[in-house]
């Protein structure tokens, strides 16, 4: 058997192991049943669906049909600049508010970019800002704190 996708073959791969994931670490929880569900009920089931679309995506890249494809290298410099920007807005969110933590998440995550122009990045965290404050903040009415907290009180 020859791989003609690689691809679908991880994509396959990848679904499957999450679905594993998502049926041992559900098995910890009453399943119940389809009239009365558990708690283990929508894991169980969503873990046993993600197994079989993984399973049919992985036999699909081996297909003689399938489309060549083989896997891009991974861009290491990015994955980790994008990482560490959503941590550092996790950090910051509580003590230097929303405004300062997103600021810095989309100032550091443009930088993983190879097309990074200060001025668009700065359009996209005003965008970012605004939508943010009127979804999260009014709309949804979540205790966000805008501001640093030593510039509160």
């Amino acid at each position: 058997m020859q791989v003609r996708n690689s691809h679908d073959l991880w994509s396959g791969v990848m679904f499957m192991g999450f679905g594993l994931l998502f049926v041992i670490l559900s098995r910890q929880y009453q399943l119940g049943t389809a009239a009365k569900m558990g708690p283990g009920y929508f894991p169980t089931v969503l873990g046993g669906l993600c197994l079989v679309l993984g399973l049919i995506i992985t036999v699909g890249a081996f297909m003689p049909g399938a489309q060549h494809a083989r896997v891009a290298k991974v861009g290491w410099r990015e994955l980790i600049v994008i990482l560490v920007s959503v941590a550092l807005f996790a950090a910051l969110l509580p003590q230097l508010g929303i405004i300062v933590a997103l600021l810095t998440l989309v100032i550091v995550a443009s930088t993983a970019s190879h097309e990074f122009r200060l001025r668009d990045t700065l359009i996209s965290a005003v965008v970012l800002l605004l939508l943010s404050y009127f979804v999260f903040v009014r709309g949804l009415e979540l205790q966000f704190p805008l501001l640093p907290k030593f510039m509160t009180k």
